[in-house]
């Protein structure tokens, strides 16, 4: 079974089976019924053997839709023992943390079951290596409205990996051996995107000051000025990371994209990739929002008051109004080192549309002993040599 994958490269779905590349419009005119994401049922193309259409990889709506006995959307059937055995605390399901419930799905390729959390929308499966993508988590009130299309593929950010670490100079062989290279995931991480209009007023006295001296005596000129600033400005993309497990430093260090080149959301872009759905709402966001929003506007509106010795503030306000949300995919390319000797976990995160970098590294002390020897040895041995000589 071949699936076609987007290749950030060239930004277009690639076969790797005829070596053709389509377009996100020329997959859509493709389709009859003109539908942005095609899903499919192996059970009614062939089985688990059978192949998906054309530009997408297979769909699998998630065991929460189909408990709350949603319609089906593609994807073979989860059998009775199946779902029972999701939602047991006694399988490899059950077993995992507490904080992500755990999910089993059947692989319409290969038929394995595999065991994911419950907030993971594309995968890969463990044993066929086929991208699957869990619809059922992203369709309803968790369809994003926009996501971002990675634009830098594995090769380049290996490579981008490559020369951050080369400049390193004391970090464990193991976090950049060929095998940990060999882990980076390319994974949508999901934010919520908030813009507003705001009205801001600013009411404030300013001073200015004048001293010059004429002869024997120095004079102080003071004016007085009633500054006075109003203004509404367009707020945009305020972006705030929806997942609650994620690593804050990690998805929060990337930012910003740009946002302006975002697209509408199609499952196919999702091929070949890792996702995660968002477990957080936007009411665990506007309160912060609304206040980071408030203390820009006001700033701006501070620093067009002109150059004064004293602006005392006498009134600042900031009125929001045209609150709005939306939901977006954004790439990112993510390393992380388990190092169980000193129980930490170390990062390296890479902006898959821009290219920035964010990431902790830890230290190999055995190096830093080296260096310690290279330097402290030979130096010893000098002034020994010198201090007999001279004694």
């Amino acid at each position: 079974m071949t699936e076609l994958i987007f290749d950030p490269s060239i930004q277009k779905y690639h076969c790797q089976f005829c070596l053709s590349d389509f377009t996100q419009e020329e997959l859509e005119s493709l389709k009859p019924d003109s539908a942005k994401d095609r899903t499919v049922d192996p059970e009614t193309a062939g089985g688990t053997e059978g192949q998906g259409q054309a530009g997408a990889p297979w769909i699998v709506p998630s065991s929460q839709a189909r408990e709350k006995g949603e319609p089906w959307t593609g994807g073979s059937q989860m059998k009775g023992e199946e779902k029972s055995a999701a939602g047991s605390g006694n399988s490899e399901a059950g077993a995992l943390e507490d904080s992500t419930r755990a999910v089993l799905y059947t692989c319409p390729s290969c038929g394995a079951q595999i065991v994911t959390d419950d907030t993971t929308a594309a995968t890969f499966c463990y044993y066929c290596h086929n991208p699957v993508v869990l619809s059922g988590r992203l369709s309803g009130e968790f369809a994003p409205d926009y996501v971002i299309p990675f634009q830098i593929d594995r090769k380049k950010a290996e490579e981008i990996f490559s020369q951050w670490i080369g400049r390193k100079k004391y970090v464990p062989e193991a976090f950049y051996c060929k095998k940990q290279v060999e882990s980076m995931q390319g994974v949508y991480f999901p934010y919520w995107l908030y813009g507003c209009r705001i009205d801001g007023d600013l009411d404030a006295q300013g001073t200015r000051l004048r001293t010059w001296t004429t002869g024997n005596m120095r004079y102080t000129e003071t004016q007085v000025y009633d500054v006075r600033r109003q203004g509404s400005m367009d707020v945009n993309h305020v972006a705030r990371n929806g997942l609650r497990k994620a690593n804050r430093r990690l998805v929060d260090g990337v930012l910003p994209f740009r946002l302006e080149e975002k697209k509408d959301f199609s499952m196919g872009y999702l091929s070949g990739f890792f996702a995660e759905n968002r477990d957080m709402e936007q009411q665990e966001f506007i309160t912060g929002i609304q206040a980071e929003v408030r203390e820009f506007a006001l700033g701006s509106l501070q620093a067009q008051a002109g150059s004064y010795n004293r602006l005392q503030i006498k009134k600042k306000e900031a009125m929001i109004r045209d609150e709005r949300w939306s939901y977006a995919l954004l790439p990112v390319w993510t390393i992380t080192y388990n190092d169980k000797a000193g129980g930490n976990i170390y990062y390296f995160a890479l902006n898959g549309q821009t290219g920035k970098i964010c990431g902790n590294v830890p230290v190999d002390n055995k190096k830093l002993a080296v260096l310690f020897l290279s330097i402290f040895l030979p130096l010893c041995i000098i002034l020994l040599i010198g201090g007999y000589f001279l004694g």
